[in-house]
């Protein structure tokens, strides 16, 4: 989630003035969205805007602005839905092939985000602005297929379904930021439709992992709206933290009749003075006209490094610094240059203990979203950055990125990112850096399940025990791939191709000494018949009921992503009951269920007219427990099935 760009920097809180949110008439579906997007409410627009586009012939603007709104918020399984559906519209703008490129580039999915920027290219001629973004993509696959020696850990003793980021080290603990877990309205950021963010304290242990977190003290909490992150000196006793602005003289804008408030970002400097701390702003905040943060500190801590969209930048958000005083303060701000500075932004600086500059930028060639590079220097005087590539990259935003302790055989440190397979929004990660001590090879082939024949260029993906994305690549034209894999590591491999049903298999390293090579053919079976069915498998309802649980919607996502890469398929999705029951009853209820599905599908993207909903009660039972047999109540359970039909393709 980016926190530091668009809704963290350049809008970090916007508030209306004057009167009633809407106008004292009863307002429409879309003019209620329309007020919501223009007060950057996009979680609330979405929902509207949900409703607005269910029709057989959508209104191009309200898919496009719900389309941004799941960029905006950075649900981009969402906004890969939308968009494409907005770039099949008819007169969709060329700028939507952009927004569809980059989307599918925070999603991993490089070949085809490629593709997309190409076109954008193609019409526009504007090939320099989506060359990096071209170029991050090539870099992606090959940084995947051969990623460094960072093993990554998810910090599950603090992360939770919200987003907590930016771990910085601080006495035997840590800080960082982090969204509560509930709010009340006023407390409850539109944007995202989250509580606002609060600095939180956690324990450290020898290993380098987390304990439980506790909020940090009232004194740097009592902010009323973003607090966080923060850095602090070497004794602990002084604190940098970032806040939103919370008071009323502050730049605005009028748009549609209303005026509308920008509450900026300002740094604080907290001392601990009597145990209690005290908070000053930094000398250079100036709330009207840019936003102050995501403070660093140089070793020595005579330089305070932070970021800002001051005028005399490079573009978007930079990093710059202020030397400390004779006097104790901190001179003029001073821009850290074009070498690390770029058009996009630069955000969440960090000093390793050796002066190496940690910084996150999507101004860069990168793999999507926000991207981690380094650069060996001081002030404004720093080296060419260098991407630390994957997997402390992903095509998610990365950021955060700290080193804490280095010895001889390695490193140790933490990252924020809101990459996939993490608990909730951002999470926060662990990591260390060591060369292993055995080499462990898994060779693999994919082919096809039906003819035996190799597939060349399928998709083959690595995951460890937690189904984090360990490597990718692409099988070779001989249909072979290898991986390089760690001791004491259960793993699962995934071969993937268009047209075909994927295939994986899992291999395990436990137990193993010396070096050695392990093997795993993948078979992959043709798809999409038309009038072939499949069932999708643990599709559950309680009792009597036909809504979509959140274990249901988990299979039901795996459908809307078949849907929307395949878009000429249209399908009957089906719903099944068992024979206890009356017909009626079990007919009428089955096609609660499946229209349920249908509808939900169609939030997440997928137009109606694709989509044909059927109840078929307990008229196709697969066993024979019709009326009055007497059946166990897994035989039951076998008839109550939700079935997809192809019916075109």
């Amino acid at each position: 989630m980016r926190y530091g760009l668009q809704q963290f920097f350049l809008i970090a809180v916007l508030s209306c003035m004057g009167g009633a949110a809407f106008p004292q008439e009863q307002p429409g579906l879309r003019e209620r969205a329309e007020e919501l997007y223009r007060r950057y409410e996009y979680a609330n627009a979405a929902k509207l805007y949900t409703k607005l586009v269910d029709t057989r012939r959508p209104r191009l603007q309200d898919l496009e602005r719900l389309a941004e709104s799941y960029w905006r918020m950075n649900d981009y399984e969402s906004a890969e839905n939308w968009y494409a559906r907005v770039v099949r519209h008819e007169g969709a703008p060329a700028g939507s092939l952009l927004m569809y490129g980059q989307v599918l580039k925070v999603n991993g999915k490089y070949a085809e985000a490629k593709r997309q920027l190409e076109a954008y290219a193609g019409k526009t001629g504007s090939d320099s602005t989506v060359a990096a973004q071209i170029a991050g993509c090539d870099s992606a696959l090959r940084w995947m297929a051969s990623p460094t020696l960072h093993r990554l850990r998810n910090e599950t003793a603090v992360n939770t379904a919200n987003s907590e980021f930016s771990v910085f080290p601080s006495g035997g603990g840590v800080y960082y930021a982090g969204e509560p877990a509930s709010a009340s309205p006023a407390n409850t950021y539109g944007w995202t439709g989250k509580a606002f963010l609060r600095v939180y304290t956690a324990p450290l242990s020898a290993a380098g992992t987390l304990g439980g977190p506790t909020l940090a003290s009232a004194g740097i909490d009592d902010a009323k709206y973003h607090a966080g992150p923060l850095a602090a000196g070497k004794d602990g006793s002084t604190l940098y933290v970032t806040r939103t602005h919370t008071g009323r003289d502050v730049a605005s804008r009028k748009e549609a009749g209303k005026r509308y408030r920008t509450h900026t970002l300002e740094l604080y400097i907290y001392r601990q003075e009597d145990g209690a701390w005290v908070a000053e702003p930094f000398a250079y905040n100036d709330v009207k006209a840019y936003s102050v943060g995501h403070a660093a500190l140089s070793p020595d801590e005579s330089v305070l490094y932070f970021v800002s969209d001051m005028p005399g930048g490079q573009g978007g958000t930079d990093i710059w610094y202020s030397e400390r005083q004779a006097d104790g303060s901190w001179g003029s701000p001073v821009n850290a240059g074009p070498a690390i500075n770029t058009a996009g932004d630069e955000l969440f600086p960090g000093i390793a203990p050796d002066g190496t500059l940690y910084y996150s930028t999507d101004g860069l060639a990168g793999m999507g979203g926000l991207d981690v590079f380094k650069s060996r220097g001081s002030k404004d005087r720093w080296g060419t950055p260098e991407n630390l590539r994957y997997p402390v990259n992903s095509a998610a935003d990365d950021f955060g990125y700290l080193v804490y302790e280095e010895d001889g055989s390695g490193y140790r440190g933490f990252l924020s990112s809101d990459r996939r397979g993490g608990m909730g929004g951002d999470d926060i990660y662990s990591f260390s850096y060591e060369k292993p001590k055995i080499i462990i090879i898994l060779k693999g082939t994919t082919s096809d399940k039906a003819t035996g024949e190799r597939l060349p260029a399928a998709a083959v993906t690595l995951y460890d025990g937690q189904r984090e994305i360990v490597a990718r690549k692409s099988s070779s034209g001989a249909g072979t791939f290898e991986f390089v894999l760690d001791r004491n590591q259960a793993y699962t491999v995934l071969g993937q191709k268009e047209g075909y049903h994927a295939d994986s298999a899992r291999v395990s390293t436990h137990g193993i000494t010396r070096s050695d090579t392990l093997e795993v053919a993948l078979l992959l079976e043709p798809v999409f018949r038309v009038g072939q069915t499949f069932e999708l498998e643990n599709i559950y309802y309680d009792f009597d009921k036909h809504n979509i649980r959140a274990d249901a919607a988990a299979i039901l996502d795996e459908l809307v992503r078949t849907l929307r890469d395949n878009p000429t398929l249209r399908i009957e999705l089906s719903s099944h009951t068992d024979s206890r029951g009356s017909h009626a009853y079990n007919e009428s209820l089955s096609q609660r269920r499946a229209q349920s599905a249908v509808d939900y599908l169609v939030s997440r993207g997928i137009a109606r007219d694709r989509m044909v909903a059927k109840g078929y009660g307990e008229t196709k039972l697969v066993n024979r427990c019709a009326d009055g047999v007497p059946c166990s109540r897994d035989e039951h359970q076998a008839n109550r099935r939700t079935e997809v039909t192809v019916l075109a393709y």
